[in-house]
């Protein structure tokens, strides 16, 4: 079964599902400003558009486009900005 959720107000919505090996989620992020919390390690892979990232213990922001994906391990927060409508896969393991 396929579960739905909104995040921030409703700019971030996605669908959760088993792949064959993880689990997994689909969505969107609308523009805007974002802090995500793990509660497991993330790989998060951007399908379309462009995430601006800042992960953990770090001060630089970096761009991640089309096909690029990074990885957050368990119990971390990670920074985004989104500048236009960006889709993405996350894995969670």
């Amino acid at each position: 079964m396929l579960d739905v959720s909104e995040y921030f107000d409703g700019k971030v919505k996605s669908i959760a599902f088993k792949t064959t090996t993880l689990p997994a989620t689909v969505g969107v992020m609308a523009p805007g400003e974002y802090t995500f919390n793990t509660a497991q390690k993330e790989t998060m892979t951007v399908i379309s558009g462009t995430l601006t990232v800042k992960l953990p213990h770090s001060t630089q922001w970096m761009d991640f486009t089309s096909g690029n994906h990074f990885i957050v391990e368990a119990q971390q927060s990670f920074d985004l900005i989104v500048k236009t409508d960006t889709a993405y896969l996350c894995t969670y393991e």
